[in-house]
């Protein structure tokens, strides 16, 4: 008796070319009609959904006390979200942990923050260390995003890029837990952020 086995590729995702990449267009749509119901750990990056990763403890005590210490710095007519999504034509809606937009809360009850709108995204990175710093931190370059940090818990550091030029980030630092960040916008100095104060 003969048996059928599996060839090599039976397992193996789409390649790139194969995949059918969903415009954010589309992906609103989706969302708006219900389509994407029951599921919030899902966003859209580079046309892809991307199960979001799990929080730990950890993770989400880092996030609140790091929007505690910016909102502390920021002044009148900034507005701190966490886990919007933002708008990054023409392929991705990413939902960041934090991010600091122009504005209040009223101006986007009928759309998204897109990039302009952005001065600071921050990723809190344990598990997803990996695509904060690779994939996403590519994404926030190449949409122009001024000011993007990565919270490497693991770590006790934070990698902090700025400066996007040609879809990359040109300046990049890591501050340890010893350590602050100037917080500048637009040319002005909000203050400094002591590393230690956002760390659980």
């Amino acid at each position: 008796m003969s048996t059928v086995s599996p060839t090599a590729h039976s397992s193996q995702l789409p390649s790139a070319e194969e995949i059918f990449r969903i415009p954010i267009d589309l992906y609103e749509k989706m969302v708006e009609l219900g389509g994407l119901d029951g599921d919030d750990r899902i966003e859209l990056l580079n046309g892809v959904l991307v199960r979001k990763m799990t929080k730990s403890p950890p993770h989400h005590t880092c996030t609140e006390l790091c929007r505690d210490e910016l909102e502390k710095l920021a002044p009148k007519g900034f507005k701190i979200r966490s886990e919007g999504p933002i708008r990054l034509p023409k392929y991705s809606e990413p939902e960041p942990d934090l991010a600091i937009v122009r504005g209040g809360i009223r101006d986007y009850t009928g759309r998204h923050p897109q990039p302009s709108d952005v001065v600071l995204i921050v990723e809190v990175a344990d598990s997803s260390l990996a695509r904060d710093r690779g994939e996403k931190r590519d994404l926030y370059a190449g949409a122009g995003i001024p000011a993007y940090w990565v919270v490497d818990l693991a770590g006790r550091r934070v990698e902090v890029y700025g400066e996007p030029r040609d879809g990359r980030y040109t300046a990049t630092s890591v501050v340890a837990d010893d350590g602050a960040i100037d917080l500048i916008v637009d040319g002005a100095a909000w203050g400094r952020l002591d590393v230690a104060a956002i760390l659980p």
